[in-house]
């Protein structure tokens, strides 16, 4: 594991959550949502982010059914983790996001939001399951 800053991406068509942690203390948060369907749009901002945080790694969720068998959205998250690595040079790890939508549904209900009110934060915190999920497993 590279030390330092680790961002990581819940990848969605039209939206992209974001968090970020540090793999000297293994602790993710979330950071934002990054939302538009513009590809130039969502990899300038990630540039953006990146210039900022200056990450070692880079983590994409990989979605998978609940057997683990590939779907349509497993090829665009492996698509969009190459393009990261492409563009800005960085490791990309993949790791399984089966149950961290559920677990980001859960920690923003005991932190009181539900319903349409864990839209706006849903996807960066799912993005910290992930990031949360690869520091445990390493």
């Amino acid at each position: 594991m590279h030390e330092g800053a680790v961002l990581a991406f819940d990848f969605g068509e039209r939206r992209i959550g974001v968090a970020v942690g540090e793999t000297l203390i293994g602790i993710a948060h979330p950071l934002e949502t990054i939302d538009t369907l513009l590809n130039d749009e969502r990899f300038a901002r990630i540039a953006a982010l990146i210039a900022e945080w200056k990450p070692a790694q880079l983590v994409v969720g990989l979605p998978v059914h609940a057997d683990g068998t590939e779907h349509d959205m497993t090829r665009l998250a492996q698509r969009f983790a190459n393009r990261l690595h492409g563009r800005f040079g960085l490791p990309v790890a993949l790791v399984d996001e089966r149950h961290t939508s559920l677990l980001a549904e859960s920690l923003l209900a005991e932190a009181g939001l539900r319903g349409r009110k864990q839209k706006p934060v849903l996807d960066q915190v799912a993005a910290q399951a992930i990031l949360q999920t690869w520091f445990e497993q390493d």
